[in-house]
């Protein structure tokens, strides 16, 4: 397990937001447990990355232990040129490398992800869902963000979902922070 410091950072180069990211998306498909490995790589190379992290807290015996890990388990979304894509490859840390068609739907799904995490709440994986209700935030430093609300008996969860990996995160949100989107 890392130590906090040793992780490597969400977005990189930080500071930066992934819509200012110049270039060409692909996600990496990554060996498994090789995010953050591959994360430092490319921090390495110089390649402009969005790893999705969340803190998870476990017990252990009498001891509490804090990991960040990925969001979405296996995927590290990757901008830049040809080069870099061979660069990415040449790590021997990723089982495959997966061409994004429609680079603006991908970074336009993604953005509510980082801005969730830039808020500083917990991101959690959660099942992708067909049908729901798309619903906006529209209070609080979540505003602005679309997504599907589902309900759990303690709290109501906003759904972001990536449709190209088919795999979604949830906030909790509290369902007077929302508004239907028609």
């Amino acid at each position: 397990m890392l130590k906090e410091s040793e992780n490597p950072p969400i977005i990189w180069p930080e500071g930066r937001s992934i819509d200012s990211f110049e270039g060409t998306w692909w996600v990496a498909h990554t060996k498994s447990r090789n995010e953050k490995a591959l994360a430092w790589q490319l921090v390495q190379k110089e390649v402009c990355y969005f790893l999705p992290m969340s803190w998870k807290i476990s017990r252990k015996s009498s001891r509490t232990l804090r990991s960040l890990m990925p969001v979405f388990p296996g995927y590290l979304f990757f901008c830049g040129t040809e080069r870099d894509r061979l660069e990415v490859l040449k790590t021997n840390r990723t089982a495959g490398i997966l061409t994004v068609r429609n680079q603006s739907q991908l970074v336009q799904e993604l953005l509510p992800i980082e801005k969730v995490l830039r808020s500083g709440r917990t991101v959690v994986p959660h099942e992708f869902l067909r049908v729901g209700q798309r619903c906006r935030v529209v209070a609080g430093p979540l505003m602005g963000i679309e997504g599907l609300i589902v309900q759990t008996p303690r709290k109501a969860k906003l759904v972001l979902q990536v449709q190209m990996l088919g795999q979604a995160a949830s906030v909790e949100i509290d369902m007077d922070m929302v508004e239907r989107i028609e």
